[in-house]
């Protein structure tokens, strides 16, 4: 009998990828669970029959669009819509400025393509989004942390020399926190002074529950150019807004930039659903979004404040914790530093809840002292409950540690 050829190795940045990101969305499917581990929306928020006649018209009066192969930068409309949803005094942006990508997800994974060199230096908000860390793994990057909120933090040190910096300004993934306007300002000098590209992240742009919004780190660095030339790489998506299904993300950036991510692109997924760009530039045309935004600010600002309560009630003495103004998520650190939170994960699975440990968002792996905890998907009751087993699963993983 002949013996079957060995094959070669997978590739070697698979050894060091993590599984939480599949265990949290598949943890929905465990019976009993408590998933507060994922940022998922609540599908109440979905306008289901508005998207229903949205769709049938797409396919019915749109058909050209929505089921045939489409241009490898997005429908024209959507990209003009979004051009003139983010323009603003100072800020002119045209269709040249718009690239549409398949999620928020692939437009991380087409700047790793353009901007990482094997083994690049990127200079990224610590903690940082699992996904933009699993996203850029297999060019090995090595990573300047930048903590915002340390008083001697400085942006144009912190970019300089990096081949693009990465910050989540509204209420950053994992922890909730808002950067302020001034330290906005500073990481636009910042990337005008050092010529380094600066991405503007902004899943979570449009969920501010106490306060008025602040502008984007995009619009302050619009100098009225003609067509918008500056250093900002914003990406925005539609996952948090209307519903994560669609799949629709976009770049907002310099047209050579916008070139460069549609070569990308090509080689990707060659074009992003027609079918989904025409229900979104529908959406849109109608003013969908804004409709039920009131709702979803409703919704999501109860549950934030019910979870608080919870952990005030079950939590107290074992974390410390601030309430975040807007987003998806509250950042507790453990106050005994004996804690391991990846070990307390397994403990929290085995008690049937599901939170985040902070290893996945340090690129080291080496900050085991926090959880990442979801308030928008579940109900306040499950968000009680959850927070008492939390408790639990705590106790239980200090008295074995």
């Amino acid at each position: 009998m002949t013996r079957p050829l060995r094959r070669p190795g997978l590739a070697k940045w698979l050894a060091d990828s993590n599984d939480v990101t599949q265990m949290f969305l598949a943890a929905g499917q465990i019976p009993d669970l408590i998933n507060m581990a994922g940022g998922l929306p609540d599908p109440e928020t979905w306008p289901v029959s508005d998207l229903s006649r949205l769709a049938t018209r797409a396919i019915t009066e749109h058909s050209g669009e929505a089921l045939a192969y489409g241009p490898i930068e997005g429908l024209a409309g959507l990209r003009d819509a979004i051009a003139t949803r983010f323009s603003a005094p100072g800020l002119r942006l045209g269709r040249e400025n718009v690239l549409i990508t398949t999620g928020g997800m692939q437009a991380l994974d087409l700047i790793g393509k353009v901007l990482i060199d094997q083994g690049g230096l990127i200079a990224a908000q610590s903690p940082a989004y699992l996904g933009a860390l699993d996203a850029w793994k297999p060019r090995s990057p090595t990573y300047r942390p930048m903590r915002v909120e340390a008083a001697d933090f400085d942006p144009t040190a912190a970019l300089r020399d990096a081949q693009f910096g990465y910050v989540v300004p509204n209420f950053s993934n994992p922890t909730g926190r808002l950067v302020g306007v001034e330290d906005r300002r500073a990481f636009v000098a910042a990337a005008e002074a050092t010529g380094t590209w600066l991405v503007e992240d902004d899943p979570y742009g449009t969920l501010y529950y106490d306060g008025a919004p602040l502008p984007r780190m995009l619009t302050l660095s619009g100098r009225d150019e003609p067509v918008y030339d500056g250093p900002i790489i914003y990406l925005g998506t539609l996952s948090k807004e209307l519903a994560p299904g669609f799949r629709i993300g976009w770049v907002i950036a310099a047209p050579d930039m916008i070139r460069a991510l549609v070569s990308a692109k090509q080689g990707s997924d060659m074009c992003t659903s027609g079918l989904c760009q025409r229900i979104a530039q529908d959406a849109f045309a109608a003013g969908l979004t804004e409709r039920i935004l009131p709702q979803v600010l409703g919704l999501y600002r109860s549950r934030r404040d019910a979870l608080c309560a919870a952990m005030n009630r079950h939590l107290d003495g074992l974390f410390s914790w601030e309430i975040p103004t807007g987003g998806m998520f509250v950042w507790a650190t453990a106050l005994n530093p004996a804690l391991d939170t990846d070990v307390l994960l397994r403990e929290a699975l085995a008690h049937k809840v599901c939170v985040t440990p902070s290893s996945v968002f340090d690129p080291e792996g080496r900050d085991r002292r926090s959880i990442r905890i979801n308030f928008t998907l579940n109900a306040p009751d499950k968000l009680e409950e959850g927070a008492r087993r939390l408790a639990q699963a705590t106790r239980a993983a200090l008295g074995a540690a």
